[in-house]
């Protein structure tokens, strides 16, 4: 693993970047609002993926990085994340790879948001969005699922079936938007329960991959995730 310090116009942000060897695709991965890229699940997704080939970034954000609980607003946290794609992109090892977007929680949010961001690059050939906080517990009316519905590259959204934030519905492939394949999984929010699943299900996934769509809008020019 490799440590890094990446400046963003929203202060420093970490990235711990574990290479694969041979690996064709990075998995750029964040934390939850108040949590850290050691958190069991990433932990497991990061062992997992790693094993299967495929290198992962975990990405720190930089308020978290200054020792602040609370997030900032979510335009903040998206200058940061564009700013540290932006510099992985630039970096002769990762130049050549199809990025993937992914987080938990807050940081799944912050995928979708990026992975429809013109103005982001490199583009997200795929999006893995772990416990994606479809409504604040109790008020189904406040819903975030727009943010996952926007998306239009493949969706693997992984969730405990007792998560008090929402359960998302699977989408089919359409003419407009890539399939979304929703995983529940035993627990809550935390997926605390048997972290090497998920580990196991991200991993499995990224796996049988296709390339992306040759016209899809987000699609990476120099190859799919491999």
């Amino acid at each position: 693993m490799r440590r890094l310090m990446i400046a963003t116009p929203a202060g420093d942000a970490g990235v711990d970047l574990d290479l694969a060897p041979g690996a064709s695709t990075l998995l750029v991965l964040g934390h939850g609002a108040g949590g850290s890229v050691e958190a069991p699940d990433l932990l497991a997704v990061r062992d997992a993926c790693v094993s299967a080939g495929i290198s992962v970034a975990r990405v720190t954000q930089p308020y978290r990085v200054a020792g602040k609980k609370a997030p900032p607003a979510a335009a903040t946290l998206d200058i940061g994340w564009a700013a540290v794609v932006a510099a992985l992109g630039r970096r002769k090892a990762l130049a050549t790879l199809a990025f993937i977007f992914a987080g938990r929680s807050s940081g799944a949010r912050v995928a979708c948001r990026a992975a429809v961001d013109e103005s982001v690059s490199p583009t997200a050939t795929a999006v893995v969005a772990l416990a994606f906080p479809v409504h604040p517990p109790g008020k189904p009316e406040k819903s975030r699922l727009g943010e996952l519905d926007a998306v239009r590259v493949p969706v693997l959204v992984v969730q405990g079936d007792r998560d008090p934030f929402g359960m998302p519905e699977p989408r089919p492939e359409d003419e407009q938007r890539a399939v979304r394949l929703v995983c529940e999984v035993p627990g809550d929010h935390s997926l605390k329960r048997n972290p090497a699943q998920i580990g196991e299900l991200v991993a499995g996934w990224l796996a049988v991959l296709p390339p992306p769509r040759p016209d899809a809008p987000h699609a990476l020019v120099s190859g799919g995730p491999g």
